[in-house]
């Protein structure tokens, strides 16, 4: 595996390529064209200035985290197969500069839900949470105003101001769209998309839903096994293959995270790892990574994922506010830099008890 960080560029991101590189074993970096919208086409000479100020900090783009999907996309709507063409055209144009994997999602409205950016723990630190309760409470149109406050004067991906405003119009779109039409417009764009996949090796790795069921009514198609294998089977092609993410999965207790890792090899292509407390089963809190601060096994996710063969990168997700420090919730340098550090020591152990024969 390769050990990575999220980075949003110099523009957004309150963390700096020269601090992520001083974090043990991060030699890459997952980024974005952050401005850029849903739809739109990326081109060429946008890619390499990125991957240059990548470069000229002494790292690489591991991976690109996401070149987002339209709402016609996604709704199977006007205007699909002109979006798709600019996808394509963008994956070209990644392909030609050596970048080979994109994370994406599909999730329609919401790209995550949480009801609280800044849940305060017994530590002092503060984390992202969510309770049921808070949603079933909420007019959807005033998500947003909920937790804007809590920002820190970022704009989070998918929590965008400008898409925000479009909510209740949002919310009319998507009104048709079930789980079953929704999985029918997934399958359409990826067999558009995977023959310039194949051509310029481009793993395509959806991300899970967050949380793994339906908020607001909305659809949620890509929440446990069965479903995600349904994926794969239905576009049975390598490149098509997934980030698992333990802390999107796992919001649904009832997914047993190694045996889905397991149960995914060879199309694992990016990993996300993180934990959860669970307070109760829909009200949960963001932990540290350590096992014991939350509720996963994360021994045993990182040693299911060593045992598929797992060989792309991997980054730490989600990680606390501490010491004082300001940033983008979740997104922060100190405790992403201590998951990381963590992580590397786990996959350490993993291997060597592995060589070892232990």
């Amino acid at each position: 595996m390769e050990m990575t960080l999220r980075w949003y560029g110099s523009q957004y991101d309150t963390v700096t390529l020269e601090q992520i590189r001083q974090i043990p074993g991060v030699k890459g970096v997952i980024t974005t064209l952050y401005y850029k919208q849903p739809g739109e086409l990326w081109t060429r000479e946008e890619i390499r200035a990125l991957k240059d100020e990548v470069a000229a900090a002494g790292m690489h783009i591991a991976g690109i985290e996401s070149v987002n999907v339209s709402d016609a996309i996604k709704t199977g709507s006007e205007g699909r197969d002109h979006d798709i063409e600019n996808y394509i055209k963008t994956l070209e144009n990644l392909g030609k500069e050596d970048i080979h994997l994109v994370c994406y999602n599909f999730m329609p409205v919401f790209d995550w839900t949480r009801t609280e950016l800044a849940r305060k723990r017994e530590d002092g630190s503060t984390v992202l949470a969510y309770t049921q309760a808070a949603v079933d409470s909420l007019n959807p149109e005033k998500m947003f105003d909920s937790i804007a406050g809590d920002m820190n004067g970022t704009v989070m991906p998918g929590w965008e101001p400008e898409r925000m405003a479009r909510v209740k119009e949002l919310f009319e779109t998507y009104k048709d769209i079930d789980n079953e039409k929704l999985f029918e417009n997934l399958v359409y764009f990826l067999k558009a998309i995977m023959p310039v996949c194949n051509e310029y090796d481009i793993k395509m790795a959806i991300h899970p839903d967050d949380p793994a069921w339906s908020v607001f009514g909305l659809p949620r198609i890509i929440i446990n096994k069965e479903n995600i294998l349904r994926l794969m089977n239905a576009v049975d092609d390598v490149h098509n293959g997934v980030t698992f993410c333990s802390g999107s999965y796992g919001t649904n207790l009832n997914n047993n995270l190694p045996e889905m890792i397991r149960s995914l090899k060879g199309r694992i292509h990016f990993a996300h790892v993180r934990n959860l407390k669970f307070n109760s089963p829909d009200d949960f809190e963001e932990a540290a990574h350590l096992s014991s601060d939350g509720t996963f096994d994360m021994y045993e996710i990182i040693k299911a994922l060593y045992d598929i063969g797992f060989d792309g990168p991997i980054r730490p997700d989600h990680g606390r506010m501490i010491w004082g420090e300001v940033a983008m919730p979740g997104y922060g340098l100190y405790d992403r830099a201590l998951g990381a550090a963590y992580i590397n020591g786990l996959w350490e152990a993993v291997e060597k008890a592995s060589e070892r024969g232990i």
